[in-house]
């Protein structure tokens, strides 16, 4: 059992699927984002408020650590100037903080926007090179980057884990293969964390789809072994879903809906307002 695990972003949605499961594996459980507080705190965690873009409030709750699980952004398109504080300085000050209080190893939630518009036509597998949909997905690329850089030059372990599409079931054709359960969710995470050594280590969220569009067969070591599969859902999803158009990036690159969506601008926002339209 690791004595002090950090966890960022612990308000958001899928940071309150990790906590209660994090503080199973460790004496000491240090939660934080930048709201005011969490409800239900497990008897061995402690929530401390903190603004990502400061060194100093990072560092002050990285102290002691043995492994930080970084999910703390903004989790969608959003203006440069926003994601350029949140998403990439706060990437940058969690991984100096790791490295200057020797923290073992740094567990991030990267996204498949970090490569979205590659076609879904090619199986790609972790060595695909960077191609951003978005400014959310260039802000990945960098933290990816960024944990490769102190791999090489300051020791820092890092295992980043490009999440697709994290929902209780999935809810749409695409998500016939993008799905990760919040289940498998836990299940990498707690991979990541208990692997003996990972180096730098880049690994696909996605549960054991039949339709899975990337090969996970380089991060094998890590022993995750996804256990939920979309195709339970298939039935219910293709008989509502709309036949796909092959000349739409939408439907035909790896991202989905953001590789259509204007950089700067909410693709949340966009899929509800069709949402509510449809």
């Amino acid at each position: 059992m690791l004595n002090k695990i950090v966890l960022t972003g612990a308000a958001g949605k899928l940071g309150g699927v990790l906590r209660k499961p994090l503080a199973e594996m460790c004496r000491e459980l240090v939660t934080t984002d930048i709201a005011d507080s969490v409800a239900d705190l497990s008897p061995n965690e402690t929530y401390a408020q903190a603004d990502l873009s400061s060194l100093d409030q990072v560092m002050r709750v990285m102290d002691g650590a043995d492994m930080v699980v970084h999910f703390g952004a903004i989790g969608d398109e959003a203006p440069w100037d926003d994601i350029l504080q949140s998403n990439i300085v706060g990437a940058y000050t969690v991984w100096e903080a790791a490295y200057r209080h020797k923290v073992r190893r740094v567990v991030y939630a990267s996204s498949i926007h970090a490569v979205g518009m590659h076609p879904k036509t090619d199986f790609i597998d972790t060595t695909a090179r960077h191609r951003p949909d978005t400014y959310y997905g260039l802000a990945k690329c960098f933290a990816e980057d960024l944990a490769s850089l102190y791999w090489d030059k300051r020791g820092v372990e890092s295992v980043c884990m490009r999440i697709y599409s994290c929902e209780e079931k999935p809810n749409n054709a695409r998500a016939l293969g993008t799905w990760l359960s919040h289940g498998d969710l836990i299940r990498m995470v707690t991979a990541a964390i208990e692997t003996p050594t990972t180096g730098f280590t880049v690994v696909w969220g996605v549960s054991d789809n039949d339709r899975v569009p990337v090969d996970n067969s380089r991060a094998s070591f890590l022993g995750y072994r996804p256990q939920d599969n979309a195709e339970t859902h298939a039935p219910r999803i293709l008989a509502q879903a709309a036949p796909m158009d092959p000349q739409n990036p939408e439907d035909m690159c790896h991202g989905g809906p953001f590789a259509v969506v204007p950089l700067g601008e909410s693709g949340v926002a966009m899929i509800k307002a069709r949402s509510v339209g449809s």
